[in-house]
């Protein structure tokens, strides 16, 4: 069995710009395993373009990612390690909840069949709407298929942007247990947020700011505190 690498995510000076626009400077963080990273910032200041890059779906302009040790540079790489969950819907809505699984589960080492009976989509409720179409889910439901079909493969890395936004208390909560949960079984996340109850999941806190990150104490962050600085972004 190879050793687990002592860093999980190695991000070395990341940069993208939109034509003169920078909008990410030189952009370092590392995680090990198990550990959560939160990006905070102001609506606009770049935090979803830097999950983007790190979920392979953009390419940054400068700079490098090693996951697990090794750095990635094709596209494909990416989805052998990490989940994501980006703002917008990545459902197929005219499909059913089954369909959607079916698609994201294509490549998994786990069958469908087993998670649907024990893992993140019987844990999320999905089974018992399995033949439901995605248009007519609530959008907690439409989340929580959108988590489930993040992590079909099982990948040791999982990125959210904004991953519980504009949903009710219960549908919030579950998204977070889930997350503890994942944690605890040796999961790396990287989220964006701005609940409080999320940024208490983090063991570590980074600060988005003209386009470049900087560290924040995760122990002495309040609501109070928080809120204030991001007023003054």
């Amino acid at each position: 069995m190879e050793p687990i690498p002592t860093y999980i995510i190695e991000v070395s000076n990341l940069s993208k710009s939109y034509g003169k626009k920078k909008v990410l400077s030189s952009i370092f963080f590392q995680a090990c395993q198990g550990e959560c990273i939160g990006i905070l910032g102001a609506n606009g200041c770049g935090k979803s373009t830097l999950l983007a890059i790190l979920s392979g779906c953009l390419k940054a302009d400068t700079g490098t990612i090693s996951y697990l040790g090794k750095k990635i540079e094709k596209r494909q790489d990416f989805h052998l390690s990490v989940g994501y969950v980006p703002q917008e819907n990545p459902l197929f809505l005219s499909l059913t909840v089954l369909d959607n699984l079916r698609y994201f589960y294509a490549n998994s080492v786990i069958p469908l069949k087993e998670d649907l009976e024990n893992g993140i989509p019987h844990i999320f409720g999905l089974t018992s709407c399995k033949k439901t179409k995605v248009k007519h889910l609530s959008g907690g439901m439409k989340r929580r298929l959108a988590i489930a079909c993040a992590l079909a493969c099982h990948p040791p890395i999982l990125i959210l942007d904004e991953p519980s936004a504009s949903l009710d208390f219960v549908c919030k909560e579950d998204i977070k247990n889930y997350l503890s949960f994942y944690r605890k079984h040796g999961g790396t996340i990287i989220l964006t947020s701005h609940e409080q109850s999320e940024i208490e999941l983090c063991s570590h806190l980074f600060l988005l700011e003209n386009g470049s990150l900087s560290p924040l104490d995760a122990n002495t962050i309040t609501p109070a505190i928080l809120t204030e600085r991001m007023r003054q972004l």
